[in-house]
């Protein structure tokens, strides 16, 4: 459900479609994608035979009529449909979660399986017979001319900082730029509402670290969290200016190029736990607590998912949700 505290959205996939069904249905049009499954292969196919072509990573692809048989091959690109309110007859695993992430878990009921981002099962994609393919030439240029043997096939070009972007290119391949633009916009709004109404708390420097199997990582402005708060005006500490990368890896002696005026923090765990012992070991060590942003009580553990991970519309929405509570805006 769609609801507002203290002028805040709150966000998530049904949120998202449901909005979108409130403004076409007030413009007079009708929501062609749905939120309903459509993972039958029997499904009906859309009856129009209008062809639109689009532009993408690859060359260009013809599309015939409104899509309702999508299969979609990145973690960003699921939450892209479901945002437009499209429910995929098959999508790759997310990163994390059984098999989905857990804010998107109850919009993807029903959804097949269809592998990993970094291997598709072709045959099963197939048999799901789409009648629209999206992923990502970073992770599947290999195997694209037999996906777009199977059916017409839209590949983005990469995926860290453009998830925006991607998510036009979709709306586009789907027949939904108009909806797909007013969301982009709408996420743009909330942005620089936060921006404006966070005065001078923006003069925090803020400091993102990550958890992971055998690794710390200081995550920079080349990432998903990074360029929402570039849009958001939150900084970083003037010390972590590390040249040509996105994230940097310390050691646990490097633990004081973390301290902050606030800090978040979140871990990168598929189910071994040795993400998670990372966590505990990196919390409990001296030098960690020594750092000012923990002693003001300023780190805070977030969503690893939300956060950097699902890398879409959705999260991103879901993650400025939580800044305004954080900032108290």
């Amino acid at each position: 459900m769609l609801r507002v505290f203290k002028k805040k959205w709150v966000w998530s996939a049904s949120a998202l479609s449901l909005a979108l069904t409130v403004i076409l249905t007030g413009c007079g049009q009708s929501n062609t994608g749905g939120a309903k499954n459509e993972s039958s292969p029997s499904a009906p196919a859309s009856a129009s035979t209008e062809v639109h072509t689009v532009t993408h990573s690859m060359g260009t692809t013809d599309i015939k009529g409104t899509p309702t048989r999508v299969v979609v091959l990145t973690n960003e690109g699921t939450e892209a449909l479901l945002a437009l309110g499209v429910k995929p007859v098959g999508a790759v695993k997310s990163w994390t979660g059984d098999p989905w992430y857990k804010h998107i878990a109850a919009d993807m009921d029903g959804v097949t399986v269809v592998g990993e981002e970094s291997q598709p099962n072709l045959e099963l994609i197939a048999s799901l017979k789409p009648d629209l393919i999206i992923g990502n030439k970073l992770r599947q240029e290999k195997v694209y001319d037999q996906l777009k043997a199977i059916a017409p096939t839209v590949f983005s070009e990469t995926l860290r900082g453009a998830w925006q972007s991607n998510f036009l290119l979709y709306a586009e391949a789907l027949g939904k730029t108009e909806e797909g633009q007013k969301i982009i916009a709408d996420y743009d709004s909330r942005s620089a509402d936060f921006k404006a109404k966070a005065g001078d708390k923006l003069n925090e420097k803020v400091s993102v670290v990550r958890f992971m199997t055998g690794k710390t990582r200081i995550y920079l402005e080349d990432t998903f969290t990074g360029i929402a708060f570039s849009k958001l005006g939150i900084t970083r500490p003037d010390n972590q200016k590390y040249t040509d990368t996105f994230v940097e890896e310390i050691t646990k002696e490097r633990l004081p190029e973390v301290d902050a005026d606030r800090l978040f923090y979140f871990t990168y765990e598929t189910g071994d736990g040795k993400a998670t012992q990372m966590e505990e070991e990196m919390l409990k060590d001296p030098l960690w607590q020594s750092l000012s942003v923990v002693k003001n009580n300023k780190a805070i553990r977030v969503d690893d998912a939300i956060w950097n991970t699902a890398g879409g519309v959705i999260a991103a929405n879901l993650m400025l949700d939580e800044l305004y509570k954080i900032y108290e805006i």
